[in-house]
């Protein structure tokens, strides 16, 4: 039933919000509009309207029966061939050499090659029953909802569903009366010890926990005050550690699938999550980038009943809170952490989590209000900005150093060649390169697109070092598991605990590192993207690499970790003649953003490749070995891309006045809706805002793509969307290390004429 939908904000932030969201559904042709409380009581005349700014209007908004909608989809099943047992327990799935072949019920086995876990409330379980243990993070919370009976002038069935978020309850039409439920401050987790009950069944009412909601649903429709309530509903809803909901693949058994967690959501999203997986089932990849949802975002540490039950209690009241850019979960916390974290902690590191692992975000200098610092949440100038800045100008002008601990490592090795000859299948560059070299590669899919991104080290011949994001533990482990032959001389080993990563950045870096290891680091004794193991202070076998991951002057630096601290107190001393700092990722998010550099996960995916990010160098077509995704690469190369990665300097916008662009904003050109950012930063060094994103081209008769070229790129005049204002912006397509080098050329060609004169 087409009912429309009213999204209320009571405050200006809230409305921000919602300008946003209005912004990224009118590109995806979703209508919909930003309203005034005025026109909110014109659509529903029993709202309160007098606290509210504004409102998100959407008219093609509808509800349905979830248990209708179940029963049709079954019995369309069912005619099509599909077996249903009904009222039948699953004890256990059946695994042999990593693979599904049944599953073990009350009635007996069945025999299978996929199994799909929808368990909800109970995949958690039944996951962890299997021979083959599945790891599937949710727990479920308590949910209610009223239902009353209907009013004296019943609702009509197309009456506007409420979502009143500042209030944390929404509000429908139920059979002429009122349905409302809410998301409470205070949730209560539910079966935390021993098993599930085993079927679905109410639990009991609980008016005393109930009551915010109550009262904030009687203060948005005081109407409401004598009308009759027929029930309180409470049941279980499972949560994920992050909101989203989780699909695909386990890491461990081929063929068991999940798709659980849906965060109380499951009637919206079940038709897109139902069909992707299918998808992926048959076609084994989804047709579009699912990697937020995918099982394999998680690791096993996110499994924890305890760590469960805490974020859950996070988890469920933040579906209403308003989520400001850069916002950090509190709970299951201090998890992952590197050696370094309580002398980075002492010296003011403000801290971000990635995959459980502690990461700093910037060092917060002494005489700052921490408490305000930590607190302040906004879509526009944030508090840290001249923190970062000092920070990016001490990186510089001298010298900073980051701990970048939380990167994914792993040693590929063998007895003979055959490590070299799996990585070159696997990976787009050539990996055929002498000792010591560093390489950056792309671990590409069939379709050419990015499963991975990361920089690997020939350590020696039959030995390889691999770095890549915090967040691809796990998929990056089963992708190559997956692809390398079962072979006893060939060994894979994740050593992301081995090892401590500093950053050292800036052009005094060489001359800190020159001091420590009494070895001479210029670019002619230790030239660029090489490695080398090297003694640093009293420490041996510290891993030293020329890169930085921005495009600044630098080392990385892998450290075992039993000599973290001692590594970390030397460069911090001898660096202080030199100008030394601590810096975190915010400084090296702005850093990199303005060298045109894409990280994986947030530009890359798996639907991205290297031809279309302007990444063809580090792919070699001609290496004299097949790849995974060289057909598809070739194909592009000949036949070209239909989208581009382009970088945009915004140019009519105030820094300190309008809102500030994060990701996901609209990027038009001419008119016309081309793609989204994917990243964006504030750089100081051109001291404009700088987003990333994809441009597409589409035929405006049939809306279908078209070949994007660096022309179509560079005669366009683009605009920003960010809520629903737009910003001028100019586009480029190549690093602007490049301008950087060409003002400074020029520069100095002028101060030459100059002095020659």
């Amino acid at each position: 039933m087409k009912t429309s939908s009213i999204s209320l904000a009571q405050t200006q932030d809230r409305l921000i919000s919602l300008k946003r969201i209005a912004s990224t559904h009118k590109v995806m042709g979703i209508p919909c509009e930003i309203i005034t409380p005025k026109q909110v009581a014109q659509l529903h005349p029993l709202i309160n309207i007098h606290d509210l700014v504004g409102a998100l209007y959407m008219p093609e908004d509808a509800v349905v029966s979830s248990a209708d909608v179940s029963l049709a989809l079954a019995n369309a099943a069912s005619r099509n061939g599909v077996q249903i047992h009904d009222r039948t327990s699953v004890s256990h799935v059946l695994v042999q050499k990593g693979h599904v072949t049944g599953v073990e019920t009350d009635r007996g086995q069945i025999q299978c090659e996929y199994f799909v876990n929808c368990a909800g409330q109970w995949a958690y379980e039944l996951g962890l029953s299997s021979e083959e243990p599945v790891s599937i993070p949710l727990h479920a919370c308590e949910h209610f909802y009223l239902l009353t009976h209907p009013l004296k002038k019943p609702l009509e069935s197309s009456t506007p569903t409420i979502v009143d978020l500042d209030g944390r309850i929404y509000i429908r039409n139920w059979q002429g009366g009122i349905l409302s439920g809410g998301f409470e401050k205070n949730p209560k987790p539910i079966f935390t010890e021993g098993r599930n009950q085993l079927e679905i069944q109410n639990l009991h009412e609980d008016w005393d926990h109930f009551e915010p909601l109550l009262s904030a649903l009687l203060r948005r429709m005081p109407g409401l005050e004598a009308l009759e309530i027929m029930q309180l509903v409470n049941c279980p809803e499972s949560f994920t550690p992050d909101m989203r909901c989780i699909m695909g693949e386990s890491p461990t058994v081929q063929g068991y699938f999940v798709l659980a967690g849906m965060n109380s959501a499951g009637i919206s999203y079940g038709g897109g999550a139902g069909k992707y997986l299918a998808e992926w089932m048959v076609n084994g990849y989804p047709s579009e980038n699912v990697w937020p949802l995918d099982l394999k975002r998680f690791g096993a540490l996110q499994s924890s009943r305890t760590f469960l039950r805490h974020r859950v209690m996070e988890v469920m009241p933040l579906i209403c809170d308003l989520k400001v850019p850069r916002w950090d979960f509190q709970t299951g916390r201090q998890l992952r952490t590197s050696p370094l974290y309580d002398r980075l902690d002492a010296q003011g590191a403000r801290w971000m989590e990635k995959h459980g692992f502690e990461r700093p975000k910037y060092f917060v200098p002494p005489g700052k209000d921490l408490l305000a610092l930590d607190q302040s949440k906004t879509f526009y100038k944030p508090d840290w900005f001249d923190i970062v800045g000092s920070e990016v100008k001490c990186s510089k002008e001298a010298v900073c150093v980051i701990d970048m601990s939380s990167f994914t490592k792993f040693e590929i090795s063998s007895t003979g060649g055959q490590a070299l000859e799996v990585l070159q299948y696997l990976f787009s560059n050539d990996l055929d390169v002498p000792v010591g070299h560093i390489v950056h590669t792309g671990m590409l899919n069939e379709k050419g697109g990015y499963e991975n991104d990361c920089s690997i080290v020939r350590l020696n011949k039959r030995s390889f070092f691999m770095i890549s994001p915090t967040d691809q533990q796990v998929h990056c482990w089963t992708w190559l598991k997956k692809h390398m032959p079962s072979d006893s001389n060939l060994l894979l080993e994740d050593v992301t605990w081995k090892y401590t990563a500093l950053n050292l950045i800036g052009p005094r870096a060489v001359d800190v590192l020159s001091e420590l290891s009494y070895v001479p680091m210029t670019p002619e004794h230790f030239p660029s993207l090489f490695c080398k193991e090297m003694s640093v202070g009293y420490a041996n076998g510290i891993r030293v690499m020329s890169m930085t991951h921005t495009g600044e002057p630098g080392f990385m630096l892998y450290i075992p970790i039993e000599y973290a601290l001692h590594v970390y107190n030397e460069v911090m001393s001898v660096g202080q003649k030199y100008g030394i700092r601590n810096a975190g990722y915010y400084a090296l998010r702005s850093l990199r953003i303005e060298k045109f550099f894409a990280f994986w996960g947030q530009d890359l995916d798996a639907f991205t490749t290297p031809m279309e990010c302007g990444r063809e160098f580090r792919v070699k077509l001609e290496k004299g070995t097949d790849f995974i995704g060289r057909d598809a690469l070739m194909q592009q190369k000949q036949n070209g891309v239909y989208k581009r990665f382009t970088m945009f300097i915004l140019e009519d916008h105030d820094t300190d006045l309008d809102l500030w662009p994060w990701w996901g904003e609209p990027i038009y050109r001419n008119g016309c809706y081309v793609g989204k950012t994917t990243s964006s930063a504030y750089s100081y060094t051109l001291e404009r805002h700088v987003c990333l994103g994809f441009v597409q081209n589409f035929d405006k008769k049939t809306g279908e793509g078209l070949v994007v070229t660096p022309d179509f790129i560079n005669r366009g005049e683009y605009e920003i969307d960010i809520a629903g204002q737009r910003f001028q912006a100019k586009a480029k397509l190549y690093p602007f290390s490049s301008l950087f080098t060409q003002r400074r050329r020029k520069d100095e060609m002028e101060l030459s004429s100059y002095q020659g004169k």
